[in-house]
């Protein structure tokens, strides 16, 4: 099965273009409730995959060792924004290690907050990699590091301990054999994990309904990793990030987490309707973040009763300005989940 339409942009009374892709939604016990397109196209998780590669963050007890806050956790899981507070905690974090930014090595990026970059930029600021979304994850790699007693310099690699320990991770909560996952590197240069779409659902399924079976360790990390998502909206996104915006509306009934080119993860917390809770992949075939992504993940939160009808009005449909910023046109979704949220 190809992907489908996902989203359509329209331009007065004609489509003008569209995106495509996949969609799954996993039932609490892993049946597969929902599904649109292939889920068994394999991509790259990208930052979707970060509540995992925090995972021996806790499991190692680097987090306690070092008296990481639930704050720092937040943004070890974080794509942040680069807005003062996600900097600030960032170099908390750092402080924590005794290190500095330049142990980091994801790399340096302006914030992308706009005001914040465009204050920078106006006042001569360079950004750091304290700047960089990643630099939660990758503090959290170095606390790894430092109490496996491992090469902080090579943290990134992947044959270091850090990112063996993580693979692990990633596989046991894909239910993906290490030896299946694909690798890559990722934007901040740590390696990156490719797997099928529906593989990522069930990922974020068993982050907030680990199955009996599995670890303590690792069902109590998994707990808290949800918890400070939940409880930090604001640390995971920023001001105007998709993920801060829908678990903001959302009021706690989700995790979400978005990834590059096109890439979304959510859960829904397990409650009355969904005693397992449920797990959402989304992958946007051509890798539009901006424009699809978004309309479409609104809309399916919409439509399973989790946002209201009239949530995030800004988002979806989403309005198609000229540069006067007259409205002439606008992308909606093109999902149909709504028998779902009638259950």
């Amino acid at each position: 099965m190809s992907s489908e339409v996902l989203a359509k942009v329209i331009r007065g009374d004609a489509v003008e273009s569209i995106h495509r892709g996949h969609l799954i939604i996993l039932g609490g016990d892993g049946e597969v409730v929902h599904s649109v397109g292939s889920p068994k196209t394999v991509t790259f998780i990208r930052s979707s995959a970060k509540p995992f590669q925090a995972i021996p963050f806790i499991t190692s007890g680097a987090c306690d060792e070092f008296e990481f806050s639930e704050e720092e956790l937040a943004l070890a899981c974080a794509s942040h924004s680069g807005e003062r507070i996600h900097v600030r905690i960032a170099e908390q974090m750092l402080i924590r290690l005794g290190m500095y930014e330049a142990y980091l090595r994801c790399g340096a990026h302006l914030p992308f907050n706009e005001k914040e970059a465009e204050r920078m930029m106006r006042e001569g600021e360079q950004p750091t990699q304290l700047h960089n979304n990643c630099s939660g994850k990758h503090a959290a790699m170095l606390a790894v590091a430092k109490l496996m007693e491992a090469d902080p310099q090579t943290y990134e690699e992947l044959d270091h301990p850090v990112q063996q320990a993580i693979l692990e991770a990633v596989s046991t909560f894909t239910e993906v054999p290490v030896k299946k996952i694909k690798i890559g590197v990722d934007g901040c240069a740590a390696p990156n994990f490719a797997l099928p779409v529906s593989a990522m659902a069930k990922s974020f399924l068993n982050l907030v309904s680990p199955p009996e079976e599995m670890d303590p360790k690792l069902r109590s990390a998994a707990a808290r990793i949800s918890t400070a998502m939940v409880k930090f909206p604001e640390l995971i996104g920023g001001t105007e990030r998709l993920d801060t915006m829908l678990m903001q509306a959302s009021e706690g009934q989700i995790i979400s987490k978005v990834g590059a080119d096109g890439v979304w993860l959510c859960a829904v917390l397990p409650c009355d309707k969904w005693p397992k809770g449920l797990g959402i992949a989304l992958k946007i075939e051509d890798g539009d973040d901006r424009r699809a992504r978004p309309v479409v993940a609104v809309e399916v939160l919409r439509q399973l009763g989790i946002l209201s009808a009239d949530a995030l009005p800004e988002v979806s449909p989403m309005a198609i300005k000229n540069r006067r910023g007259d409205v002439v046109g606008e992308v909606v979704a093109n999902v149909s989940v709504a028998s779902l949220g009638a259950l």
